[in-house]
Order: structure tokens, then C-alpha cells, then sequence
């Protein structure tokens, strides 16, 4: 019930027709904007992306078992074999056990020299980890060290013969943290980042010319593992890093992950369309656009190579740039935009 002077709600759809308003059809509306594909990650990418990952607790305890597991099966084989061998023929059995111990002696000397490449590696990282800090502390002292250390690791290396003595003439002249490891820096390194640069622009030809000519699956992400892998070793060989099988690998998680922690692995469209054409090539050839992808991700990964590998840290001379690195690899490879 209601009152006589209050109106009843309208409860239905309101219809507000406008005669001004204009009419849009199918034909008339504006066209859906067309969205840029999304490029697809390159080898290179993928290939880093896999290789900085790091495994689980759980897969670790797997392998280390595993391993633990296979070294005890063998083991507990040989023997069994060796034992009964020497049971049935005496002459056979010992010259297995002969062989036997000359296979146990190449393995501990494979292992004693892994752990000198482990040793060695440490060496640079820690004379590296001392510069910085005696660079930011200013201490005189700490720089002395360093160089000293330095010189330690160069002074069989006929390459830096010639800048360390120019080292010993000038760091009596120096009485500042700064200027004695800058000093250092470039007697003893700038030769050095000169074969490290040339070894990256090769590695990124390399890689850059695989993926374009050869059109096999999978041949660009083996070729870009294997030439990077390569092109790490060869760095950290020159730094005075000389590594191993395992030293290797560990200098190349170190790099990788850094690339992929820092969103370095990813190759901007701006870097590719600036170097060797690579904008017109990925118009004109898939397989030239994605070469020059993976050069420039190589050359990149070369450059964080160097700094990781090298023993001070860039300061009297500037780091490599990526974009210059490319150009100088490419260059005539691809022809120009």
C-alpha cells in the first residue's frame, strides 16, 4: 500500500535514446590495432637461460648419490674381477691389477689437476675482491699487495714480460691506492684485454655464421654452447684463470648466471637493428636475423667473461662495449643496412 502523493518506483529498463549519437557498424569502426609479434627467445637465450639455472636440493643429493652409488658399484667389480682373475691365472690377474692402478693414478691426477684449476680460479677472484677493496678504502698497503700478488701470477707470461718492467721502474714514483693499481692495470692487462676482445669477436662470428648458414635443428644452440664454452675457457686462460673440465664449467655458471640475474641475456631489438643490418636481415632472412642475435648474446656473454675472469676491475681503461664488440665482429659478414 502507498501513499496517494508518492510515485511508484519504476522497477523496469530505462531507455535513454540519443538522436545526435552516432551510428558505428562493423564497416565504420576503427580497425584493431595489429600487434608486433613477439620475437621468440634466440638460442643463445635459451642455451643461457638453461645453463644458469640452478638445480634444486633435490637433484643435487640425486646426482651426488648417483655418482657415490656407481663409484661403489665399480669399485666393489673391480676387486671381484681383479680377485678371481688372480685366483684362476696369476699372471693375468696381476696385470689387471697393474692396469687397474695405472687407471686409479690418472684419475687422481685428474683430480689433483682440477683442484689447481679450482685453486688458480680463486686466485684471480680473490686478488679481484682485494683491489676493489683497496681501491674504495684508498689504503696504500692493501694496493701493494695486490700488485704484488699480480705480479706473482704474470711473471712467467713472455706477454706482460715487457710491462712488468715498466711496473718495477714506475711504482716507486706512486703513493696513491688509486694511481698504483691503475698503473698496474695498464702495464699488465691492456695486452691481455686486447687477445680477450679477439677472442670474443671470433666466438660471435663464429656463432653468427653457424646460425645463419646451416640450417640443421639444433645445430645453432650446440654451436653456441660449445663456441662459448670455448670462448670462457680461452678468457679465463688469458687472465692467467687456466681452468679445467670443472673450472670451466664453474667460470661459465658464473657468467651466465650474472647475465640472466642482471636481464643482460636478452638482446634488445635496438642493439640488433643497429648491428650489421640486422633489422633488414630478420626482414629478408629469418635465419640471418637470428645469426646476428646470437652473435651480439655471445659477445655479450664474452664481456661478462672478461670481467669476471679479469684480475682488477676496469678503471684506467674503460670495459668493452657490446654494441662495439658486434660491429667489429660482424662487420662484412652480414653487409650493411
Amino acid at each position: 500500500m502507498t501513499d496517494a502523493g508518492t510515485p511508484k518506483s519504476n522497477r523496469g529498463p530505462v531507455l535513454i535514446e540519443l538522436d545526435d549519437a552516432p551510428t558505428v557498424t562493423p564497416s565504420t569502426a576503427d580497425p584493431v590495432p595489429e600487434l608486433a609479434p613477439l620475437r621468440a627467445p634466440s638460442a643463445m637465450e635459451r642455451a643461457a637461460v638453461f645453463a644458469a639455472r640452478k638445480p634444486s636440493v633435490l637433484a643435487r643429493w640425486f646426482w651426488r648419490l648417483l655418482l657415490a652409488l656407481f663409484v661403489f658399484v665399480v669399485t666393489l667389480t673391480s676387486y671381484d674381477f681383479v680377485a678371481g682373475l688372480i685366483a684362476r691365472n696369476p699372471a693375468l690377474g696381476y696385470g689387471a691389477l697393474a692396469l687397474t692402478g695405472a687407471f686409479v693414478f690418472i684419475l687422481i691426477a685428474i683430480a689433483v689437476k682440477e683442484l689447481a684449476a679450482f685453486a688458480r680460479l680463486k686466485r684471480i677472484d680473490t686478488l679481484h675482491k682485494a683491489a676493489v677493496m683497496a681501491a674504495a678504502d684508498g689504503d696504500l698497503t692493501a694496493a701493494r699487495a695486490v700488485t704484488d700478488k699480480l705480479q706473482v701470477v704474470y711473471k712467467a707470461r713472455d706477454d706482460v714480460s715487457w710491462g712488468n718492467e715498466r711496473f718495477n721502474e714506475r711504482k716507486g714514483e706512486v703513493f696513491d691506492a688509486d694511481g698504483l693499481l691503475q698503473l698496474a692495470e695498464t702495464e699488465f692487462l691492456v695486452p691481455l684485454d686486447a687477445a680477450a676482445r679477439r677472442e670474443v669477436e671470433a666466438a660471435a662470428r663464429q656463432v653468427a655464421m653457424v646460425t645463419a648458414l646451416v640450417p640443421i635443428a639444433l645445430a645453432d644452440v650446440f654451436t653456441a654452447l660449445t663456441a662459448n664454452l670455448r670462448m670462457i675457457r680461452r678468457i679465463a686462460e688469458i687472465y692467467g684463470g687456466r681452468s679445467g673440465t670443472l673450472g670451466s664449467w664453474r667460470v661459465t655458471r658464473s657468467v651466465l648466471t650474472h647475465l640472466v640475474a642482471t636481464g643482460a641475456v636478452a638482446v634488445g631489438d635496438d642493439l640488433i637493428g643497429s648491428l650489421a643490418g640486422g633489422g633488414v636481415l630478420a626482414k629478408v632472412s629469418r635465419r640471418f636475423g637470428e645469426g646476428v642475435v646470437n652473435g651480439a648474446l655471445t659477445a655479450r656473454v664474452g664481456v661478462a667473461a672478461i670481467e669476471v675472469c679479469r684480475p682488477l676491475p676496469f678503471a684506467a681503461t674503460s670495459k668493452p662495449s657490446v654494441s662495439g664488440t658486434v660491429k667489429r665482429a660482424l662487420t662484412g659478414l652480414f653487409g650493411q643496412s
